[in-house]
């Protein structure tokens, strides 16, 4: 056994090092709502280019979030790992939609509706 110490590492930042590139978290959460496919990740999303989000992909599969697999052409599913990130996707929209106090981005209407059905979806 080695006399130096480890160092601690905040677990916030390991996780964040896995979901920090930008897009992660919108195909993560787009997986949840059934795109599995390539070009479903770049429905609503004109800047995601072809190359950034190859790149994205391998490295998710890298970081064990996602796996590929070939069914009449290849299709991505989250992970155990992956999966294991719905209650923070759902935490981070209920900070929105109960933060949103002067309702900025959505009506109390929106705000009912989003809520069942990040609900339904993420719990």
């Amino acid at each position: 056994m080695e006399s130096e110490e480890k160092a601690l590492i905040c677990p916030i930042e390991v996780a964040m090092e896995h979901i920090n590139r930008k897009w992660v978290i919108q195909i993560i959460r787009d997986m949840f709502f059934g795109k599995k496919r390539f070009n479903e990740f770049k429905e609503g999303k004109p800047n995601l280019s072809n190359k950034v989000l190859s790149n994205c992909l391998k490295e998710m599969e890298e970081n064990g979030l996602i796996s590929r697999e070939t069914n009449e052409g290849i299709e991505y599913r989250l992970t155990e790992k992956g999966l294991a990130l719905n209650k923070v996707l759902y935490e981070l929209a209920m900070f929105t939609l109960t933060t949103d106090i002067n309702n900025r981005y959505y009506d109390e209407n929106d705000k009912k509706e989003l809520k069942k059905v990040f609900e339904q979806t993420l719990l």
